[in-house]
């Protein structure tokens, strides 16, 4: 069995209960993996929880609850909604945990060393329900609120201090290679998906 596949779903957002999207993504996922398990493949799949950003925060203060706790509430929802899909997952990671802050401070590391990142400003429309930023012609005055034609979410003018990736001074062909040599650690793009993020 040296052939390997991997495979994840997206690791949710605990903001809410599980709803049929999540299921749905797992299960075709699951599909996925069962697939390939059955071909010989050495699988790994994995699901699990993003446990970051403002609308966690926002929740938790909306719900009078410590944004670790109830995302610990949340997260288990999750984890249970694998059993009761009866998911073939072979793990279930919360960005909370220690090894996946290692994995990140791995690559953050060499980011930073390879002078990968720089701190600049960032400023445009944002949505904090989508997590989103917005162009201009993306967005609508409705009745005196700006919104997103795309989910119809409120947006409001961001401007911060971010860090900002210089992924296009690696190039496509040396951010696979970049990625590549971190170990243990592997990614699954659809081809769109490839293209956005590069």
């Amino acid at each position: 069995m040296s052939k390997k596949f991997y495979i994840t779903t997206p690791i949710y957002y605990p903001s809410g209960k599980p709803h049929m999207g999540h299921a749905y993504s797992s299960i075709v996922a699951d599909i996925f993996a069962r697939f390939k398990r059955l071909e010989n493949y050495k699988v790994l799949f994995l699901t699990g929880t993003d446990e970051h950003g403002q609308k966690i925060q926002k929740e938790a203060k909306k719900n009078n609850k410590d944004p670790k706790l109830f995302c610990d509430e949340l997260s288990e929802t999750f984890r249970n909604l694998t059993k009761i899909l009866n998911l073939s997952n072979d793990d279930f990671i919360r960005t909370t945990e220690a090894r996946h802050h290692k994995s990140v401070i791995e690559i953050w590391n060499r980011l930073v060393k390879s002078g990968d990142i720089y701190l600049d400003k960032y400023s445009g429309w944002y949505s904090v329900s989508d997590e989103a930023f917005y162009d201009e012609d993306e967005i609508e005055n409705v009745n005196g609120l700006k919104k997103s034609k795309i989910s119809g979410s409120s947006v409001e003018w961001v401007e911060e201090e971010s860090l900002i990736f210089l992924n296009c001074q690696l190039g496509q062909k040396n951010f696979w290679i970049f990625i590549k040599k971190i170990p243990n650690l592997y990614f699954l793009f659809q081809e769109k998906m490839k293209l956005k993020i590069l």
